[in-house]
């Protein structure tokens, strides 16, 4: 069994930083693109920010500028640096993990809550 480790998650005021941690196994993560994902009450689950294994990034328009996704092969952590915070951002954030090849997989990790006040 697959697990995706997530944590930084947290309570922060309207324009705070959080940064969001997750690990992948070492088996798996070199070759995955990875992802941030969110989904908050009541919406559905929205890709936030991905990285590819060479190092390619995308993000959701509404993040631009604010969030940045990074990955540390040596360590099988993909990082979400989380800056200008808004009530808008709070959601569980979700990490995955996809690989399509001659194997094929698509792991999510359990979710970490993020919670900005205004």
């Amino acid at each position: 069994q697959v697990q995706l480790v997530e944590s930084g998650g947290g309570l922060v005021q309207a324009g705070g930083s959080l940064r969001l941690s997750c690990v992948a196994p070492g088996s798996i993560f070199s070759v995955s693109s990875m992802g941030w994902y969110r989904q908050a009450p009541g919406k559905q689950r929205e890709l936030v920010a991905a990285i590819t294994s060479g190092g390619s990034t995308n993000y959701v328009d509404s993040v631009k500028g604010r969030f940045t996704i990074s990955r540390d092969n040596a360590k099988n952590t993909v990082y979400l640096q989380m800056n200008s915070l808004k009530p808008e951002d709070t959601a569980v954030y979700y990490c995955n993990a996809i690989f399509s090849g001659f194997l094929k997989w698509n792991y999510w990790g359990q979710g970490t809550q993020v919670t900005v006040s205004s």
